[in-house]
């Protein structure tokens, strides 16, 4: 008699539980385990020293399957047992279920330990310049296994994307004192200054820092002909009215304005050290710009991924003074 189907679907329910001691397990699927290694020695005993279990309790086990199963899956003979029928076509599914268990283990282990695994990383363009390429590199040489792509977009939209479940973990930026956004954690990375990028030869080339007052008659190089839209935004609600003489959208191509003294442009400190040599590179008094922070944002409530809590430890170990460089 074979086992009926609804008491394999009982054992299948159960067959992701982990296998070891049956005091602490799933009885179903230990005695799976012993079923196969009773076949596999052709006695109660052998199973018992191999499983270091008693030779009573395994019997108990085994005739607690029979049961269960409703069949009788070996003939006890003076010199050990040896499988009936049912007990033969039990063991082929038994054996797959282990080897399945085992396989679930074993990835699960790899995952655990970055063997495996991906991560989806946001980040915004001015992250991109420096921070993140440096975070990105000490995580793929500690890790080189796990699966990384970056996506770039405006904190907003990672925002948008880290809720929508298309990002794991996205580096934002934040005015100071803003609040977090709903269903989302931020852990703070560094803050992020503002510096003006001047030509060489600027009357200004040689400060420490500058006011906003000392720039109002210059011209702007912005990504944008309404400064609400652009790095400039922050400094609008201080009686600050900058006049854009070019827009250029480009990275490139707002350092190539300037170096040619056409005009000037606004250039935050995580991007200091991606700056063309023949710019200079003023601090804005921090009395007139805000200071901004940088933050690592991923879904509040939520189980992180091995490979996200990597990476946070990875943006955690980066120095405090990484954008300020040159």
């Amino acid at each position: 008699m074979l086992p009926t189907v609804g008491s394999a679907q009982r054992c299948y329910q159960r067959m992701f539980s982990i296998v070891s001691m049956p005091s602490t397990h799933d009885t179903s699927v230990w005695s799976l385990r012993v079923l196969v290694e009773v076949a596999r020695h052709g006695s109660f005993t052998g199973a018992a020293l191999s499983l270091a279990y008693t030779q009573s309790a395994v019997s108990r086990q085994i005739s607690a399957l029979e049961a269960d199963v409703g069949s009788v899956l070996f003939d006890r003979q003076a010199r050990g047992v040896q499988l009936t029928e049912a007990g033969r076509r039990l063991v082929v599914h038994a054996t797959a279920i282990l080897d399945r268990l085992e396989a679930a283990r074993r990835e699960l282990i790899d995952l655990r330990e970055l063997r495996v695994g991906r991560l989806r990383l946001g980040a915004f363009a001015t992250a991109d310049a420096s921070l993140v390429p440096q975070a990105v590199a000490a995580f793929g040489a500690r890790y080189p296994d796990v699966q990384l792509s970056l996506h770039e977009g405006f904190s907003s939209e990672l925002f948008q994307w880290l809720l929508e479940g298309q990002l794991d973990l996205a580096v934002v930026s934040l005015p100071a004192g803003s609040p977090t956004p709903l269903g989302v954690t931020l852990v703070k990375i560094v803050d992020d200054t503002m510096l003006v990028a001047l030509p060489g030869n600027h009357r200004y080339a040689g400060r420490e820092r500058v006011r906003l007052a000392d720039l109002a008659e210059e011209n702007w190089i912005a990504g944008s002909f309404r400064p609400e839209e652009t790095l400039l935004s922050p400094l609008l609600g201080r009686g600050f009215s900058p006049r854009i003489g070019f827009v250029a959208k480009d990275w490139l191509a707002k350092q190539g304005f300037v170096a040619a003294g056409v005009g000037i442009t606004l250039v935050p400190a995580l991007a200091a050290a991606a700056v063309r040599p023949d710019i200079v590179l003023i601090p804005l008094d921090t009395r007139d710009v805000p200071v901004r922070g940088v933050y690592a944002a991923t879904l509040a409530d939520v189980v992180q991924s091995p490979s996200t809590g990597a990476f946070l430890a990875v943006l955690d170990e980066l120095p405090p003074d990484l954008g300020h460089r040159r």
